[in-house]
């Protein structure tokens, strides 16, 4: 039977005396795919149920617009269609290494792409699909100054504004999204939802996205990832206080911002379920105790007593027992001994409860649970599970009388003496909080700490903020995406939070080369655009990050590095993609169908991109007979693109590598390419051969 069949069935002792409704479970499978595409429709009954747009799920399935007007309940703009058609529209692109302004660039497993993140999603879908933990986004927040992508793949983004009369004749931007433009939010919700569907395929199963964003369009936001992630997959969102409002001469003060939560699924994955609320750690300093009686230590946690309106008697008649104290002893025995029907109506405890004065008599105390509001309260914990873990429960002494504590017994090898105290670096984990206060005013004092200049960035995001985020997601070796990198603020906390907890984090930065204001501090400082901002403040926290830590153990091994790549156009003529529409002749006087101003290494990572390696790998260039040969991952791929040789081949396949390119121009004659891959065959059989 399948899974929609059986959330049909009433009852599993109840036969449904029809076949399997198939065309739910079809609906389930499309659902899982294209969320987007299902939508509410009234059915005959007048009753609601999940149906598929299909209007919306051939525009997925097509390369043009695919018209359709049937009124249905979704959010809807000029440009929606336009943004799903540019969302899965390929490019011709590829990423260019920058040797020079990267940091370890051999070694590194971070990257920082420069470039529009629509063209880097894109390139990245084969060598990150799924392999992302979390996401980070702190768009343009739409107030009407803020630039948004103009999105356009048949031409270089420079042509492009250039074209559009979008900046001046030094490079200056002429055109922002103002509120008297008709399209204010549409433009904004289309340069949204086709990077958001495509970020979407980068996230690992149990990965999760933030979204920074303001009043303008959180709520607009929130409906598109719904829409993307699913309805299910939303997490309350988090309220961030930035405590530097400004007062308002007509509205309340505006000193709030938000962070939009979505999980990708609601899977299993290596048995970490995904729960509607995130987890974080939290690590302080907690006092321990020392039992007298097995030399055991422990921490004190919570009383079993509630003060909420729930916890009172009269609504939890079964937890209200007596807990019986002897203070000499320090034995306790909890006892029922109160008028059930009469805690339904009566607060008075000398009314409900009888004293066992026969325990009275032996020395013990009679401890119950306090008021709540006026009323008797109750314990949280029932009198079998009382009796059964008696020995995590503690009675303290206080001043109106005793309470019942609940103790954590922890290993004695953590605990250290001090002042003459316990102590004990106590680790747990916390319900993520729904409203968290960051300075926004610190985060420009972390900025200018971390580069040595002031007034470089409007409004930076403080990295206390970006380590909380991170501490939600439930693990310490991950990929973090940030799609809007700015000043680099995601990178900094990052690096800080693996500083601190050894941890192995890994971050994508993503950012556009705008071109820093003239009259700018950053343009006075040495800043042409905002990406330059962004590498030299990574490059600058990393190192002070190492001299802040030069003694701490293991701190040798933190990756301060990252990999520059830039995105550019292909590497390939034309001619590469359609060599139908060259006559021979055009053909035989091509020399070759690679660019001529690109190198080897240029080609190794659109190879890369291709042939869905991760862009991160270590990367070691040995000269090899003359040749130069690319180790990528150790023997995940070989490249070489300088001529091959018999001998070379024979050389290169003593380590049995994966993968291993060559392009059309190291190869003498068309029969050499049948020969290489016998050779292949021969020594390293299971080493996959390609040629560009």
């Amino acid at each position: 039977m399948t899974n929609a069949a059986q959330a049909n069935q009433p009852d599993n002792d109840t036969l449904d005396m029809h076949s399997p409704n198939l065309v739910d479970d079809n609906v389930q499978k499309i659902m899982a795919l294209f969320p987007n595409c299902i939508t509410e429709s009234e059915d005959e009954h007048g009753k609601l149920k999940k149906v598929v747009d299909f209007d919306l799920l051939r525009q997925e399935l097509s390369q043009s617009l695919v018209e359709g007007g049937q009124e249905r309940y979704r959010l809807d703009w000029p440009g929606k269609r336009q943004a799903i058609l540019e969302a899965n529209s390929p490019i011709a692109k590829t990423l260019r290494p920058a040797r020079d302004e990267s940091v370890n660039f051999d070694t590194t497993e971070n990257l920082f792409i420069e470039g529009d993140n629509l063209d880097a999603l894109k390139l990245l879908q084969e060598s990150y699909l799924g392999q992302v933990k979390m996401i980070y986004i702190d768009p343009p927040y739409n107030t009407g100054s803020d630039f948004i992508y103009k999105d356009n793949f048949t031409e270089d983004t420079q042509v492009f504004l250039e074209r559009s009369e979008q900046i001046d004749e030094e490079g200056n931007r002429l055109v922002a999204n103002t509120e008297s433009n008709g399209r204010f939010h549409s433009d904004w919700l289309t340069m949204m939802y086709s990077r958001l569907k495509l970020a979407k395929n980068l996230l690992h199963d149990d990965g999760v996205i933030f979204i920074s964003i303001d009043d303008n369009e959180v709520v607009n936001l929130r409906k598109i990832c719904v829409e993307i992630f699913g309805e299910e997959n939303q997490i309350n969102p988090i309220v961030h206080n930035k405590q530097n409002a400004k007062n308002d001469t007509v509205n309340v003060q505006r000193n709030h911002e938000y962070l939009i939560c979505f999980k990708k699924s609601t899977q299993f994955i290596s048995s970490t379920k995904i729960k509607p609320s995130l987890i974080r750690k939290s690590i302080t300093t907690r006092e321990v105790f020392k039992d007298e009686n097995s030399e055991k230590y422990y921490i004190l946690k919570d009383p079993i007593t509630t003060r909420g309106a729930g916890g009172v008697l009269n609504k939890r008649e079964n937890l209200g027992y007596t807990v019986y104290y002897n203070e000499l002893s320090g034995d306790f025995e909890a006892l029922i001994d109160y008028d059930k029907d009469l805690a339904k109506t009566s607060n008075d405890e000398r009314e409900v409860y009888l004293n066992n004065e026969e325990m009275i008599a032996k020395g013990y105390v009679p401890i119950r649970p306090p008021k709540v509001r006026g009323k008797l309260g109750a314990w949280t914990w029932d009198i079998n599970k009382f009796n059964l873990d008696k020995d995590f429960l503690l009675i303290k002494k206080t001043k109106s009388g005793f309470n019942v504590i609940k103790r954590e017994f922890v290993e004695g090898v953590s605990v250290y003496e001090c002042n003459g105290k316990y102590l004990i670096d106590y680790i747990s984990d916390e319900n993520s909080r729904s409203i968290v206060d960051y300075s926004t005013n610190e985060g420009s004092t972390q900025l200018t700490e971390a580069i040595g200049k002031e007034g470089i960035f409007d409004n930076p995001k403080n990295i206390n903020l970006l380590k909380y985020a991170i501490s939600l997601v439930p693990f310490d070796d991950f990929l973090i995406l940030d799609l809007f990198s700015g000043s680099g603020s995601t990178a900094h906390a990052v690096t800080q939070i693996n500083s601190e907890d050894a941890g192995n984090r890994r971050f994508i930065m993503m950012q556009l080369p705008e071109g820093c204001n003239k009259k700018s501090e950053a343009y006075n400082a040495g800043y042409k655009t905002i990406a330059e901002i962004s590498k030299d403040r990574i490059r600058r926290a990393g190192q002070k990050i190492l001299e802040d830590n030069k003694d701490k153990e293991g701190i040798e091994n933190l990756d301060i590095g990252f990999r520059v790549l830039k995105i550019d156009s292909t590497n390939m003529k034309d001619v590469y993609y359609t060599p139908d529409e060259y006559s021979q002749a055009e053909l035989d006087n091509l020399e070759s169908h690679i660019k001529e101003d690109r190198t080897g290494e240029d080609l190794l990572f659109q190879v890369m991109l291709d042939w869905g390696v991760p862009l991160s790998l270590p990367i070691e260039v040995k000269e090899i007979q003359g040749s130069s040969v690319y180790y990528v991952g150790i023997d995940s791929l070989v490249a070489c693109f300088d001529t091959l040789t018999t001998d070379l081949i024979d050389e290169i396949s003593k380590n049995k590598p994966l993968k291993f390119v060559s392009s059309e121009l190291a190869i003498a004659h068309d029969q050499d390419k049948t020969n290489i891959k016998a050779r292949f065959a021969q020594l390293s059989p299971d080493t996959q051969v390609k040629f560009i």
